[in-house]
């Protein structure tokens, strides 16, 4: 580029004279920095000015100046050059320095993109290693478990641990820092480990070997390979999240059908153990002889009805979820009461009576539910008992007890709790 700048210099100058030739040699000085960098755009500044000099300045073919003005001119000109050259190298290296980070980002973006889809650990690990060996040119392995790694993924499948490298995997899982080859700790390895870590604990570790023994990431990629494995780290975490939804939901469903059960449990059962205590009742009062075998029947229908009870009363309910309805907050856990914010003092009787409705918000609960659950098994017969009590809380709970709003009366059944 010096040259043909040269070139088209001696056919200008004999016309126009050497005014506008040093400026010909700014296009290939710059042409130099952008191409090859700040070396080449130095080093054609240098020959620009040494060409002008030798072509351009008399006297002509000789390096020598005896005009001032072209000693001024040659210098003007290796300074302008120089100065052209460094701009234009820096704008090489901002360009370079770009590309790289939008190169990067789509490295990352694209291992994320392919991950996204995945929904197991050992397919997110057969992604990652996928494309973190094609990406660094290297093997790849992605191992968990502590305190005995265990390998989730690996590329190619067939990668054989030593057990200096299983040793090494293991530090780096329980520490969260690099071991292995290359590096200080357990260097005998063949494997470098790399920690792949949440914020709170270290989920896996990402081994990578070359076949030659040479480190397998450069310096200037440890950056990407820390970016990665952050992505790898949150897909992992997403799938370990998505399994406790799903075992969640399965726990729930399992609820669900459980209390159907019992429900239906309790409403198929409860009928015929009344009965049977109506005609033992029935029996008694007909003065039959045989009282010892009617004494063992009552109890053991009691004890029966006593079991169908404790199952219906097994439902899923969190007592740590405080219950708020018609400005009443009940707090289960902490065994508090309060109306419009401010604390209502229950006897033990009344609390009892209030938390057992208040377990199953909206529904039913009988007399004889209530009374066995409060008083005990033999005071289901006292209905007064229990009238006093909700009589009670109503005076402390509503807001006009003549017309309650909370603490509901289903007839000749017993009493419900407003569902909030």
């Amino acid at each position: 580029m010096v040259a043909a700048s040269t070139l088209l210099g001696l056919a200008i100058a004999p016309r126009w004279g050497n005014s506008p030739v040093d400026l010909l040699y700014l296009p290939a000085v710059l042409g130099a920095a952008i191409l090859g960098g700040l070396a080449p755009a130095v080093f054609a500044a240098l020959a620009s000015a040494l060409a002008y000099n030798f072509f351009f300045t008399a006297p002509h073919g000789t390096f020598r100046i005896d005009s001032p003005v072209d000693i001024v001119t040659v210098v003007v000109l290796f300074i302008v050059a120089l100065v052209t050259s460094q701009l234009a190298a820096s704008v090489r290296r901002e360009a370079q320095v770009a590309a790289g980070h939008a190169a990067r980002n789509a490295t990352i973006a694209g291992l994320a993109r392919r991950m996204l889809s995945c929904t197991r650990e050992q397919e997110i690990g057969e992604v990652a290693t996928a494309q973190l060996a094609s990406l660094f040119g290297c093997n790849a392995v992605l191992l968990s478990g502590r305190p005995e790694p265990r390998r989730l993924a690996s590329t190619p499948a067939g990668a054989s641990l030593t057990p200096s490298d299983l040793a090494a995997a293991a530090l780096t899982l329980e520490t969260g820092e690099p071991a292995g080859r290359a590096v200080a700790r357990v260097d005998p390895a063949a494997w470098q480990f790399h920690a792949v870590r949440s914020e709170t604990s270290v989920l896996a570790a990402l081994g990578l070997a070359r076949d030659d023994g040479a480190p397998p990431i450069a310096e200037e990629q440890g950056s990407l390979l820390t970016s990665l494995l952050d992505q790898v780290a949150l897909a992992l975490e997403r799938a370990r999240l998505e399994r406790e939804a799903r075992d969640f939901a399965a726990v729930r469903e399992r609820d669900r059908i459980r209390s159907a059960l019992l429900a239906s449990i309790g409403q198929d059962m409860t009928p015929a153990l009344k009965a049977i205590g109506g005609a033992l009742r029935e029996l008694r009062r007909g003065g039959t002889h045989d009282k010892e075998a009617l004494s063992t029947l009552g109890s053991e229908t009691s004890r029966l009805n006593r079991y169908v009870a404790n199952l219906v009363e097994l439902e899923p309910a969190s007592d740590q979820r405080p219950i708020t309805a018609g400005g009443v907050t009940i707090d289960l856990f902490q065994r508090s009461v309060s109306r419009d914010g401010r604390a209502v003092h229950l006897t033990p009787k009344e609390y009892a009576v209030l938390a057992e409705l208040a377990k199953h918000p909206g529904r039913v609960l009988g007399h004889d539910h209530l009374l066995r659950t409060v008083w005990g098994p033999a005071q289901e017969r006292q209905t007064e008992y229990l009238r006093v009590a909700v009589r009670a809380l109503r005076q402390k709970l509503e807001r006009n007890p003549a017309r309650p709003e909370l603490i509901l009366n289903e007839p000749a059944v017993g009493y419900r709790l407003r569902a909030p």
